[in-house]
């Protein structure tokens, strides 16, 4: 979003008649903005911190609530195509941050868990994590934050809505 300074300029006239985006009002575009800038300087400050970026990250914090589970599981949490998970998992596998086993249940499935080298970095991480969490909350009263991560999840629960391709 612009800053604030930009929004009390005149705006320049669009080149055609066409419709544009109302970007200080179009929720997609905040949601995108703000969730790019929030990993771009995540990916920066962990990568240098603890050595992990922001996808290996979100990966570990899922092993961490939930140790053993599948890749497939991992890409429906965290909303990534299983290419770029693959690629993360065989990276954070071959820095012994994790540990891929075959499930004895099903052979075409793996588990996945955080190895103790891999907890130890997510101990770490996380500090940071709630640290940036709160930095930027700390312009919304206790009760605008609840009422924030209330509507974050509808949202996100109404996904479906735009993403299952019935709707043109």
């Amino acid at each position: 979003m612009p800053p604030s300074s930009t929004r009390a300029r005149q705006k320049p006239a669009p080149t055609d008649a066409g419709p544009t985006l109302d970007l200080e009002r179009y929720v997609p575009a905040f949601i995108t903005f703000i969730a790019n800038k929030l990993s771009n300087s995540a990916t920066a400050f962990y990568q240098k911190q603890f050595g992990v970026n922001v996808t290996e990250w979100r990966i570990m914090s899922l092993l961490a609530i939930e140790p053993g589970i599948p890749a497939s599981r991992i890409c429906h949490v965290i909303g990534f195509d299983k290419g770029p998970v693959s690629r993360t998992l065989a990276g954070l596998d071959k820095r012994g941050l994790i540990s891929i086993r075959t499930d004895p249940n099903d052979g075409r499935t793996h588990s996945i868990s955080l190895t103790a080298r891999g907890r130890a970095t997510h101990d770490k991480v996380i500090v940071a994590a709630f640290e940036r969490e709160r930095r930027l909350l700390s312009c919304l009263s206790k009760d605008e934050r609840e009422v924030l991560i209330d509507l974050l999840r509808r949202l996100h629960e109404n996904l479906g809505a735009v993403t299952d391709g019935s709707y043109t």
